[in-house]
């Protein structure tokens, strides 16, 4: 797996997010520390003070692309590292701060900055992929520290990494959770997300919010319906899904065509 036949060299970096991804990867604990007759970390300003310089085996990303700055240190890490893997939903989506994708951007700024002159950052926030090749990915905000690990193990071990894709109703399901949605008529995305989360907020008697992004072929348009069907106002139905990973592509497309019916 390293370029040399020793320890691995992995590399942690951070763009525009709230580092709880970076966090997840630290509360890995002794699991994290299992690792370390393979991997040296070079570069974790989240964990460590250490900064070595690349080449590194590998890579993990976690925050979207939101300033011109971050468009050319994205290009670097990627000419500098072997493996590039994007943890969390904003690294992988474009995360909560893609809101602002569906604002006039200009106005925003002009609105929330004493002095907009001195704002320096792209109108959008962007996933990592949009700007580089991602070699892998694994979503969630935060991201399943259980779900990043095995991804970490499989790459180490020269595995190709593999976790399920499917709808969180199947997570609901395997814990016995009643529909929210069919029993108390609560708006729930369970429908078209994918697992990861433990169905945690449906076994709480809340809707999914959607944090882990779209499963493998969503129906964002037959879920629309539905929502609409138990009472939801076409432009909630809207906020709802504009919410962590609106920018994705199924989404995005679904909502642009949905807007405008």
């Amino acid at each position: 797996m390293s370029r040399d036949g020793g320890k691995v060299k992995l590399a942690v970096f951070k763009f525009s997010s709230c580092s709880g991804c970076q966090d997840r990867l630290i509360d890995l604990g002794e699991n994290l520390l299992s690792l370390t007759e393979k991997v040296e970390v070079a570069y974790f300003l989240e964990a460590s003070s250490r900064t070595d310089p690349g080449p590194y085996d590998v890579a993990l990303i976690e925050g979207s692309i939101s300033t011109p700055h971050d468009v050319e240190l994205v290009k670097e890490i990627r000419k500098n590292s072997r493996i590039v893997i994007t943890i969390g939903t904003c690294a992988v989506y474009g995360g909560i701060q893609a809101l602002r994708n569906w604002m006039n951007y200009q106005e925003v700024v002009k609105q929330v900055y004493p002095r907009p002159e001195w704002i320096n950052s792209l109108e959008k926030s962007t996933p990592v992929s949009d700007h580089i090749k991602v070699d892998y990915q694994v979503s969630g905000c935060p991201v399943n520290e259980l779900q990043l690990f095995n991804i970490l193990k499989q790459v180490l071990t020269g595995r190709r990494p593999y976790h399920r894709l499917e709808s969180l109703c199947q997570e609901c399901k395997r814990r016995g959770n009643a529909c929210v949605m069919v029993s108390r008529g609560i708006p729930c995305l369970g429908p078209i997300m994918v697992e990861g989360c433990g169905a945690l907020c449906p076994s709480y008697g809340r809707g999914c919010y959607g944090c882990f992004g779209p499963m493998i072929d969503p129906k964002p348009d037959a879920l629309a319906m539905r929502l609409e069907e138990i009472g939801l106002p076409k432009e909630e139905v809207i906020i709802r899904l504009r919410g962590f990973t609106s920018w994705s592509d199924p989404i995005r497309r679904f909502l642009e065509r949905y807007e405008r019916e």
